[in-house]
């Protein structure tokens, strides 16, 4: 796929009228396989000024789909189906750092883990996701992604 391209993608995925976008995750580099994106601590804490595990989950799930749609190719749309998420320890500054590993890559499954870590380097969260492919449905106005498709057809 062409850098452009991907870059439109990943775009898209963290738009701002999008929750990813909101909550300030940014892709660093994406592909069918790994996924790596940040997510600020502050703006996503709990009461207890700790980031939300509900961030992480998001942050997990926004990769992970990512990485799968990437797997999935034109024409093609992924919805999550399952997650799971395992916190570790608390994170109260700075940001986070995901990375999603494709590990099972199907025609109508893509599972990936996807491990959270501070900026330490500290394990914050593991999460596995699982997400479901299908034919894409033209004329839904999904978020700009009929455009994306329609230019990945052409290439």
């Amino acid at each position: 796929m062409e850098q452009e391209m991907l870059d439109k993608i990943m775009a898209v995925t963290v738009a701002d009228d999008t929750l990813a976008g909101r909550m300030g995750i940014k892709i660093q580099s994406a592909s069918a396989s790994r996924v790596v994106a940040t997510m600020p601590v502050d703006g996503n804490i709990q009461p207890h000024g700790l980031l939300h595990g509900g961030a992480s989950c998001v942050l997990a799930e926004t990769i992970g789909s990512l990485g799968a749609f990437l797997h999935a190719g034109a024409g093609r749309m992924v919805v999550g189906i399952e997650i799971s998420a395992t916190h570790h320890r608390g994170v109260r500054e700075r940001e986070v750092t995901a990375v999603a590993t494709l590990v099972h890559g199907g025609r109508t499954l893509a599972t990936y883990d996807i491990v959270v870590t501070d900026a330490g380097g500290h394990r914050v969260c593991t999460s596995r996701l699982t997400c479901l492919i299908r034919d894409q449905t033209h004329g839904l106005d999904l978020n700009g992604a009929d455009d994306l498709d329609e230019q990945l057809d052409e290439q």
